[in-house]
């Protein structure tokens, strides 16, 4: 194995470490940021201060929780229809929340239209980096990488000796009969038990017109005389 080969996996695992540490954070600070203003909107809604902060868990757990669950259904082939339709209407609601909370809170000097579109980055983030870090997590299957890894030359000489090895067997099982001990017995068989050719060769394991063939200077001899 060469020094790229046997480089190669480490490199690859400290790639996945860094991309998923890198991704919780980001998740980190969308949730934290959506939460906020979500808390802040559950406030202002009239639900009570000490209650407000269920109201973005509810929210935003809802795109964490079917995001893991729509990337582990994809892996087992079974349907998604459900996880996704619950992604997507926890994101509509999340991205829709921050940006009325926006528009609401915001500075008047600022127009609404930027307000909301800077709070509903955050929401979106947090969909996007949770379904990155639920497929950066999921195991691999080794199989696949110790198949490759296999060199083609270790296939071929076993195949070579299974077939050397068992051609001599089935040589030695079947035992070799002269043509003439064919005739002969083929001869019996006729002259005695009234066999037809077609008999004969199935018996033989030749074809009828061989078996033809054999009977033919006899009877042509017989004919003459």
């Amino acid at each position: 194995m060469s020094t790229v080969e046997a480089v190669s996996p480490q490199g690859r695992r400290l790639a996945v470490v860094t991309a998923i540490t890198g991704t919780v954070f980001i998740a980190a600070g969308a949730f934290w940021l959506s939460f906020t203003a979500l808390a802040d909107l559950a406030r202002r809604s009239g639900i009570d201060a000490g209650q407000a902060w269920a109201w973005p868990l509810i929210v935003d757990g809802i795109i964490v929780v079917a995001t893991v669950a729509v990337v582990a259904l994809a892996s087992q082939s079974r349907p998604t229809w459900y996880p996704w339709t619950l992604l997507a209407a926890g994101a509509v609601v999340s991205v829709t929340a921050n940006a009325i909370h926006a528009i609401i809170a915001a500075d008047t000097d600022v127009p609404a239209v930027l307000a909301a579109s800077v709070a509903a980055i955050p929401p979106l983030v947090l969909l996007s980096i949770t379904h990155l870090t639920v497929i950066l997590t999921r195991p691999t299957t080794p199989d696949a990488d110790v198949i490759e890894e296999i060199p083609a030359e270790t296939v071929a000489p076993s195949q070579t000796v299974a077939v050397s090895v068992a051609a001599p067997t089935r040589a030695a099982e079947m035992p070799v009969v002269s043509v003439s001990e064919r005739r002969k017995e083929a001869t019996q068989l006729r002259e005695v038990e009234g066999w037809s050719n077609k008999q004969i060769a199935r018996h033989l394991g030749v074809h009828p017109s061989t078996v033809g063939r054999w009977f033919t200077p006899a009877i042509s001899k017989e004919e003459t005389s």
